[in-house]
């Protein structure tokens, strides 16, 4: 069977930028695994940091069982995901342990240091997998089957100068747009937070919007996620794709965007 392992900052940085695609990996037969780095401790002006953190760590293991995903445990806390040693040592960890086929993160550039720096834990603790003398924490052993690593878009789908971002690819969400805010739902702790902090007026139309965005973007879905494979060397082959493969026609590549080299 295979695997796909989400690698995100914080508690609901799946249900935005992941969980249509998890969704119907799942619904095709895929082992769908969760992680966020982060406890999300710093996620309330209401709650202190302990009852912050545990009442994030029920609604995502809430929303992971809703999704049908293993849940796994933060490592570190909000403005504390660094790119260290320990880290990397860790993430490598459960890459090898999952051993999965398609590996989900943030992009490279985005608008807060937590995601940028999720994703350089996820991409190298990734590379480390199959390195005999790379010591994991725990110490599990290498793999070197393929992994093919996907970046989501940032948030406000621009990067931190404000620059459009363009994906490769865009995949059709549709048809689980309402289960998508089914599972965001579980986290009902941040529509305080966000509507205090970032003056959104719903996180659940937030959602809908941005979906809807990129299926305008993608010219064929109503509502879409899109993504950006990383480079393959260290990971696979030139031409791996395994979401293409598994999706099908759910899956279109971005007619927007000039051929990389």
């Amino acid at each position: 069977m295979p695997s796909v392992l989400a690698i995100f900052a914080h508690p609901d940085d799946i249900e935005f930028r992941a969980s249509g695609t998890l969704l119907l990996l799942k619904d095709l037969g895929w082992e769908v695994h969760y992680w966020n780095l982060s406890n999300g401790n710093l996620g309330s002006a209401q709650m202190s940091l302990s009852e912050t953190a545990r009442v994030r760590r029920l609604e995502s293991k809430a929303a992971a069982k809703q999704l049908g995903a293993k849940w796994h445990p933060p490592i570190s806390s909000d403005l504390q995901i660094f790119y260290t040693d320990s880290l990397i040592r860790k993430v490598c960890a459960i890459v090898r342990k999952v051993n999965p086929t398609v590996l989900l993160t943030h992009p490279p550039q985005d608008y807060m240091e937590d995601h940028m720096n999720t994703c350089r834990l996820a991409v190298t603790g990734a590379f480390a997998r199959g390195i005999p003398n790379f010591k994991s924490a725990p110490s599990r052993k290498p793999s070197l089957q393929p992994l093919t690593v996907y970046h989501s878009m940032p948030h406000g789908l621009v990067d931190p100068l404000r620059r459009p971002v363009e994906p490769d690819a865009f995949v059709d969400v549709s048809s689980v747009q309402p289960r998508k805010r089914e599972l965001l739902a579980c986290h009902g702790s941040q529509k305080h937070w966000l509507d205090l902090t970032q003056g959104s007026d719903s996180y659940l139309h937030a959602l809908d919007h941005e979906a809807a965005t990129l299926g305008k973007r993608s010219r064929k879905f109503r509502f879409a996620e899109a993504w950006t494979r990383h480079l393959h060397l260290g990971f696979g082959k030139e031409s791996d794709d395994p979401l293409r493969e598994a999706l099908g026609k759910r899956y279109t590549p971005n007619r927007n965007l000039k051929s990389r080299l």
